[in-house]
């Protein structure tokens, strides 16, 4: 993830945890719930794309180490 991914990320969940709490404490008009309830669900979808993305660049990242010969440690024995 880029710095700029990351970012994003990073405000996204905050923004999401804190709608989760105003919606929790349930005093909210109903309208006002509706609204941040459709704002919960764009931030959660985005951040589930971000983390399928960064999930893909990890198992990339994995597989080109693995295909990469390595060398045994030697455990000086």
């Amino acid at each position: 993830m880029t710095k700029k991914k990351q970012s994003d990320f990073e405000k996204s969940l905050a923004e999401l945890e804190t709608l989760v709490e105003k919606l929790e404490k349930g005093d909210l008009p109903l309208e006002k719930t509706l609204e941040h309830f459709e704002r919960g669900i764009a931030l959660t979808r985005s951040c589930q794309q971000a983390l399928k993305e960064a999930e893909q660049k990890v198992e990339i990242l994995l597989q080109k180490s693995s295909d990469s010969p390595t060398q045994a440690l030697d455990s000086g024995d």
